[in-house]
């Protein structure tokens, strides 16, 4: 069993920067494929970003290339997600999840095993 605690989400003008985390217990962090979704009002939840267990091999959704960066530190056993650069159409409710096994399906939804509660982001324009 794993628990994921999601933090860092905010209000934030757009263009600007906020940094998420997501801390998780027990001691098989390292063992799992760990990824970032959001879910806007309205919308289903959608891949951003996920990780493989050694933080060497990164996934990105082509809406957030090049803006969002993905990391984790598995002595700490958090992951991050930086975001800079945002617009108004990342606003969403940010979720990690945690996934064991292969790295296969990392966009998947329905394939993640365990769910932070989400952090709220809301970047104004």
């Amino acid at each position: 069993q794993v628990q994921l605690v999601e933090s860092g989400g905010g209000l934030v003008q757009a263009g600007g920067s906020l940094r998420l985390s997501c801390a998780a217990s027990g001691r098989t962090f390292r063992n799992y494929v760990m990824g970032w979704f959001r879910q806007a009002p309205g919308k289903e939840r959608a891949f951003v970003s996920a990780v493989t267990t050694s933080g060497l091999t990164m996934y990105y959704a082509d809406s957030i290339k090049g803006r969002f960066t993905i990391s984790r530190d598995n002595a700490k056993n958090t992951v991050y997600l930086q975001m800079n650069s945002l617009k108004p159409e990342d606003t969403a409710v940010y979720y990690c999840a945690a996934k064991v096994g292969n790295f296969g399906d990392y966009d998947n939804p329905g394939k993640y095993d365990y769910w932070g509660q989400g952090t709220q982001v809301t970047v104004s324009s």
